[in-house]
């Protein structure tokens, strides 16, 4: 009588319901001000790339200001949003690099946008 799983019997590593499972026991583990921040941080990095700050980003054809714009907009909002409940030492750091951003893309525009009108603008005020 051989010990190893039946072929038709799903193992944990290719059962999804086990997959489900185990990421919804490590997501409930993880504090809210952990996954503000990770989302945030996602969506700097993204919209750096596409605002060329990334090595070769224009050469690569990674610069797309358009996408920079519709991303750093989001982060304005995510960041002006969670800034109550997730504190001053996290909320700081965020908004430097969202400034960071936003003063990255209109170096990077040809064309700038008006005072307050720049992406996210309408969440932090104007950047200049």
């Amino acid at each position: 009588m051989s010990t190893s799983p039946d072929a038709t019997s799903p193992t944990p590593a290719t059962d999804p319901a086990a997959t489900a499972d185990d990421a919804t026991r490590d997501i409930a583990d993880v504090a809210a001000v952990e996954v503000i921040t990770a989302s945030a941080v996602h969506l700097m990095s993204a919209a750096a790339v596409k605002c060329g700050l990334a090595e070769d980003a224009e050469a690569q054809g990674h610069l797309d200001l358009d996408e920079a714009r519709k991303l750093i907009t989001a982060l304005a909002a995510l960041v002006t949003a969670s800034a109550p409940d997730i504190g001053n030492q996290h909320a700081r750091s965020l908004r430097d690099g969202l400034k960071s951003l936003q003063l990255a893309f209109r170096e990077a525009s040809v064309v700038p946008d008006a005072p307050g009108e720049g992406p996210g603008e309408k969440f932090t005020g104007s950047v200049v």
